[in-house]
């Protein structure tokens, strides 16, 4: 069974996916995404795949008949896909390389590109969940793409500050940030010819960083090739960084923002950026997203980003030493 329901509460749809508990965890000598398997091409660099279990369909069932004037059902319309990084089993995205990276970012905006044209679509969210922190079953590194056809709640929130700060100030929210966070500096991790990398001054995680176009555009499908490589280049470093905080596989949840299709004009007031949702705040200590936060949406960030930035910055400069890219003792 797969049915959307609607929360008359919050004005928002719940997804209902029955088929999504029989996922399997990985078997330890079998990897439906590996080269040989069966279920892929025996040779690919990155690849689109179906997701086996989505909780969005293109031809989804009816809905169980339980609607009433107050709780509403809907079908469960919508696109799910995986998006394989490589063939290697074990490579996760700071261990490829620039040039295949940007093979990545290459069918993430062809994907994007493809899913808008269905006009039953409303936001197409490209992400990657990294770590069993985040209930990773299939290690193999891939992300998802979810086209959903109804706005979730979260993005309708940011689409709707960032309009109202435009018609406040004449300016972009996200182009105001990057400002700020420039001319304060302290909270900047990385920055490249079209991209920066900081803890923004109010997230809720103690490594929750944000990666934000300098030009204003409003999606992937908007950059040029020399973007998209400085695209795959600040993921690897960002990532990077992240593994050598705390010398091990650093989880996070990776979250790609971009304009909504088939809906209002954006491009004014919204701006491209990539969230991260780091549940660790030490090697083997983790920020809980606890009773507070899920029940009044309060956030609480255990540690300021003041603290928390000059350690991912210094672990950044070890992972351009492993690179090869600075010398021993020099500074990034």
């Amino acid at each position: 069974m797969a049915e959307l329901r609607y929360n008359p509460l919050l004005r928002d749809w719940t997804m209902v996916a029955s088929n999504r508990q029989h996922r399997p965890h990985m078997p330890k000598d079998y990897c439906p995404f590996c080269p040989g398997s069966g279920k892929v091409p025996d040779h690919y660099d990155v690849y689109k795949y179906d997701n086996d279990f989505p909780v969005l369909t293109p031809d989804p069932p009816e809905p169980d008949p339980v609607q009433t004037s107050l709780y509403r059902t809907a079908k469960s319309y919508g696109k799910c896909e995986v998006i394989l990084y490589s063939p290697d089993h074990t490579k996760t995205l700071p261990e490829l390389s620039v040039d295949h990276i940007v093979k990545l970012v290459d069918l993430w905006a062809e994907r994007f590109a493809e899913l808008e044209k269905d006009p039953r679509h409303q936001y197409v969210l490209i992400f990657e969940n990294r770590g069993e922190e985040c209930g990773v079953t299939m290690p193999h590194p891939h992300g998802q793409i979810y086209a959903y056809s109804k706005m979730p709640l979260k993005i309708r929130q940011e689409l709707e500050s960032c309009k109202l700060h435009y018609q406040e100030t004449g300016k972009c929210l996200l182009c105001q940030m990057n400002d700020e966070e420039k001319n304060f500096q302290q909270r900047v991790i990385i920055e490249n010819d079209h991209f920066l990398a900081y803890l923004p001054f109010f997230t809720d995680y103690p490594y929750g960083v944000f990666i934000v176009s300098k030009q204003h555009k409003t999606a992937i499908t908007d950059f040029t090739a020399e973007e998209k490589r400085s695209l795959a280049a600040i993921l690897r470093d960002t990532t990077g960084a992240m593994d050598q905080l705390f010398d091990r596989l650093f989880p996070y949840m990776m979250v790609m923002h971009q304009r909504p299709v088939n809906g209002d004009d954006v491009e004014d007031y919204y701006h491209f950026h990539i969230e991260f949702y780091t549940p660790l705040r030490d090697r083997d200590k983790i920020k809980f997203y606890a009773s507070s936060e899920m029940g009044a949406w309060a956030a609480t960030n255990p540690q300021s980003v003041e603290e928390t930035a000059p350690r991912l910055r210094e672990a950044y400069r070890r992972f351009l030493q492993k690179d090869g890219r600075l010398p021993e003792g020099g500074g990034a």
